[in-house]
């Protein structure tokens, strides 16, 4: 799936939260979302977590 149809997935979600759902529902989708993507890019080797707890992997 390419990433413009990812997008627009989760736009729709959002929407649809924010159409149906409370404030407080809406920000729950959010978090949580940010959280996959997170996760996705982890997975795909884009985000290194070691250098945002500021450590390094280097051997000394």
């Amino acid at each position: 799936m390419s990433r413009s149809t990812t997008a627009l997935f989760v736009g729709l979600v959002l929407g649809l939260t924010a159409a149906f759902g409370t404030f407080g529902s809406f920000m729950i989708v959010l978090v949580f979302g940010a959280i996959g993507l997170a996760v996705g890019l982890v997975l795909d080797g884009r985000l290194d977590v070691a250098a945002l707890a500021g450590r390094t992997t280097e051997k000394r």
